[in-house]
This record gives C-alpha cells, sequence and structure tokens, in this order.
C-alpha cells in the first residue's frame, strides 16, 4: 500500500477538497483508494452503516473513493461544545468531554488508535490518502502530532503540501512551512499545490521560477477558486454564508454551537430560493422560511436564542405563517421543554423551549447514533441521527415522515400547522421535501432541482478530477503511486 498525505500551510488551505479530488481522480485511474484523517475537529459529522461518527469530509472522501464510509477513515473527531470542551469520538463511539490540555495528557493512547487504523489499511487498497490537520509545522504542538507527520512517516509515505493564495502571503507560507520541515519530512515532499486562486491565472506564471529561488521543491501547478465544486464545507473557520443570488429568503440561524450545517446543502441547487445564515433576530423580518439547525449544546443555544431577541423574532414569524422547521437541536428548542436531569450539557434542570411543537425532550447518558431509510410518500432516501435526548409528544402531533433500519419501522419527527421537527440530518436531500416545505411557504417561483442530491454529489466528483488533471501536473504523484 503507498500513502499519500495532504498537508496544508494553514487551516482551511483546501486540504479536504484536494483530499476528495485526489481519491476521485485516483479511483479514475482504476487505484483502489481508501481516505484517511487521524484526527478531526468538526461538529459535521456523518453517521456510517453500523452507527459511527465520523467526519463528513471523510465520508465525501470515501464516495469520491467509491467506497461505504467506515470508522477506520476517521479514527479521532473531536466535537467541539463549548466550555465542556470537546467530546471525544473515538472509532465512531462517544467517549467523555476534554479540554485540549486533558486531550494532550492521552496523546500516546491515542497515537495506538490511531496507529491500528492505518495498519487496517495495509492490505484494503492501493492507495491510502491522508488528510492532515492545520500546518504540521505547529512548533509548540509538533511533539505530540498526531495528525500530520507521524502517520505518513509510520507507513513510509510521501506528502503534497497545499497552499492558499485566497488570504495573501502564499509565497510565506510555503517557504516558512518548508523551512520549519525536518530535511527527512522535506524529502517526503513530493511537491506544492497553490489553491483558491482568483483572478487571471497568468499572473501567477512566474511562481515556479520564484520558489525554485528559495527552496528545493516541486511546483505542481495553482488551482482556481472553484466554488461550484464544494461537495463538503468542513473547516470550522470556513464560516461565510452560502447563498443563491436570486429568490425568496431561507433563513438559517448562526447558532453558537452550530452542528451540521450542510443540511442547507441540497438548497443550493434550486431555483427562486436563497439560502442566508442570519445571526441577528431583524434578518428574519424577510424570511419566508426558517430553519434551526443542529446544535452541540442545546440548552446553551436555547438560551442564547432569549438572550439575542431570536425567540421572540421566531415567535413573531410563526405568527405571520412563517413555515419553521427545527433539526436535530433545533427541532428540541421547538417543544415545550428540554430537561437534563444528569447535567449532560451543564447545569441540571429544566429549561422552557419556544413551545411551537407539542413536545418534551430527556436528555439521556447514551447518544443515539444510527443511519436510516427515509419514506416520504413515493420517495425514499438515506439520512442519520445524532443525539443525546428523546423527545416525547405530549399531545397529537403528526409525524413528519417514516423511517426504517434493520431492527424497525416508525414515525418520525413533528408537524403542528406549518412547523416541522425532526432529528433527522439530510431530510432535505429529497425534492419532494423540498417541494412541499417552500409550496407551504408559498414560493410560486420555485423549482427543486432535477435529480437526487446523491447524483449531483457524484457529478461534483466528477468535475473535481477533472480539475486537477486541467490545472495540475500530476505526472510525480502518478510515478510514485503507480510504482
Amino acid at each position: 500500500m503507498k500513502a499519500l498525505a495532504v498537508l496544508g500551510t494553514s487551516s482551511n488551505s483546501g486540504k479536504s477538497w484536494l483530499a476528495t479530488a485526489l481519491c476521485a481522480w485516483l479511483r479514475r485511474q482504476g487505484v483502489r483508494v481508501a481516505p484517511f484523517k487521524a484526527q478531526n475537529m468538526s461538529n459535521n459529522s456523518f453517521v456510517t452503516l453500523d452507527g459511527g461518527e465520523i467526519g463528513r469530509a471523510q465520508a465525501a472522501q470515501a464516495e469520491a473513493s467509491g467506497l461505504i464510509p467506515n470508522v477506520y477513515m476517521n479514527p479521532i473527531l473531536l466535537k467541539p461544545s463549548g466550555s465542556l470542551g470537546s467530546q471525544l469520538i473515538l472509532l465512531g463511539q462517544a467517549q467523555q468531554h476534554l479540554s485540549a490540555t486533558e486531550y494532550y495528557t492521552q496523546i500516546e493512547k491515542l497515537w495506538v488508535v490511531v496507529r491500528d487504523a492505518l495498519e487496517y489499511w495495509r492490505d484494503r487498497c492501493d492507495v491510502l490518502v491522508l488528510e492532515g490537520a492545520g500546518s504540521p509545522v505547529e512548533l509548540n504542538l509538533m511533539c505530540r502530532d498526531i495528525a500530520n507527520l507521524r502517520p505518513i512517516n509510520h507507513l513510509n509515505g510521501r506528502s503534497v503540501l497545499v497552499a492558499d493564495i485566497e488570504r495573501g502571503g502564499v509565497f510565506a507560507q510555503i517557504v516558512g512551512t518548508w523551512t520549519l520541515l525536518d530535511p527527512t519530512d522535506r524529502d517526503r515532499c513530493l511537491g506544492v499545490i497553490v489553491n483558491k486562486f482568483r483572478g487571471d491565472l497568468s499572473l501567477f506564471a512566474d511562481a515556479p521560477e520564484q520558489l525554485a529561488r528559495r527552496i528545493p521543491i516541486n511546483y505542481f501547478g495553482v488551482l482556481p477558486y472553484l466554488d461550484d465544486l464544494q461537495p463538503e464545507s468542513e473547516d470550522s473557520l470556513c464560516r461565510e454564508a452560502e447563498e443563491n443570488v436570486r429568490g425568496e429568503k431561507m433563513a438559517w440561524i448562526r447558532l453558537p454551537h452550530l452542528a451540521n450545517s450542510q443540511d442547507c446543502q441540497p438548497w443550493l441547487l434550486d431555483h427562486g430560493i436563497r439560502v442566508q445564515w442570519v445571526e441577528h433576530p431583524d434578518q428574519l423580518a424577510d424570511a419566508r422560511i426558517i430553519v434551526l439547525p443542529g446544535s452541540k449544546n442545546t440548552i446553551a443555544d436555547l438560551e442564547w436564542l432569549r438572550r439575542s431577541g431570536f425567540d421572540e423574532a421566531i415567535q413573531h414569524a410563526s405568527k405571520r405563517g412563517v413555515p419553521l422547521v427545527g433539526i436535530c437541536g433545533g427541532y428540541q428548542m421547538l417543544g415545550e421543554s428540554v430537561n437534563d436531569p444528569e447535567g449532560i450539557a451543564g447545569d441540571r434542570g429544566v429549561l422552557t423551549g419556544l413551545n411551537l411543537l407539542p413536545i418534551r425532550t430527556t436528555f439521556l447518558p447514551t447518544k443515539s447514533v444510527s443511519q436510516v431509510t427515509v419514506r416520504w410518500g413515493a420517495d425514499r432516501w438515506n439520512a442519520y441521527e445524532i443525539h443525546m435526548g428523546i423527545s416525547v409528544p405530549t399531545q397529537n402531533c403528526a409525524a413528519l415522515a417514516v423511517v426504517e433500519n434493520d431492527k424497525e419501522t416508525k414515525a418520525e419527527g413533528c408537524r403542528r400547522n406549518r412547523v416541522w421537527g425532526t432529528y433527522l440530518h439530510g431530510v432535505f436531500e429529497s425534492p419532494a421535501v423540498r417541494s412541499e416545505l417552500a409550496a407551504t411557504a408559498g414560493l410560486s417561483y420555485y423549482r427543486a432541482a432535477q435529480g437526487s442530491w446523491r447524483s449531483h454529489l457524484e457529478r461534483v466528483y466528477h468535475r473535481m478530477a477533472d480539475a486537477l488533471e486541467q490545472y495540475l501536473e500530476l505526472g510525480e504523484i502518478w510515478k510514485y503511486v503507480a510504482v
């Protein structure tokens, strides 16, 4: 097995994107390829078939590789929870919350988990594409870093460096990173790729010569900013609003502990509607649909809604007949109350909800994590649940959908008038669901995109591979992986 690591000069340099594109390109060449990220920090997670949690980026990379996602693709997932630290997900299973200091005291034990996950892939693929985390040369962390250089050194693999030109300083990024690498790690580096270039590519034509004067690194080319080829947005620092330029406003409330923000993405393909992430209650005044998304800390975010005035704005919107949708933590907030008897999210106690759905939620120590098939009329598609509590109706409430897995078929969610609540991440992947919600809002010019979200992603992966072939010199990479 060959191992190829994608290392970045910084956070948000495009490591996830490039790793996904490489997986798609290698698959196109007939290579058995698999993705890997030792340690991911994100509240955007995916549920595997066996009920494990991994980062969304690794799930996308698995799809680009033609594989079913599994927990060995991302053995360590850290889910930030505010003052509670981060919840440790180990091989897909939820563990305790840890501060950064507590996490690093366990780093050698965690390395064993990473090492064993690396060994899992030795006879299961031809090429393992590893995605790094942040920068590989954070000098204060290098001795404890199990996400960048240590995995690739363990496998005696090679690396590709990717640098972000969008924010400026790209030459300093590349030269600085190269200078801080040990000679052995420099020898492992096949070359560098400049990412996210906006404007005339000819203006960067002398880049190879400029770099060659300073460091002996192969230059593979420059990728333009390909904003229509973004299957998943993973990095926690990447918080720009994604929105269409035309159409009626669909407001997604940007909670402080926002989780699984990718639930909005299927709407970005549709006509007559624009997705806008909002941070102030005044921004709900002209919204035709309002969504309360997932949260890693429902109680803290519910309290924030009240402090910020969002609760009153939501109530006023509901009285005007604006459709409201709550997903996962957002669903819990729409109910009558949230009860945390064991202090799982902080202090013990009961917090009053927005009282727009007749449900009461109680937090439990065990997290519910499962992949399900959703039935909505004639539509069938896969979605998943990740939540700490159970929500029980206090009076008759129509179900939103029917879900089934290998154990049972059951009603899911709650709908009352124009308020919908669900635990399903991926609920909007169905054009039928999006169309019904748009019709409820009276969006006369709305038109759902043809085809499924999954088929759209497959086209995106193919186009990402096309982009690598169009803009980059891939000879050195192919020379390494093909031997």
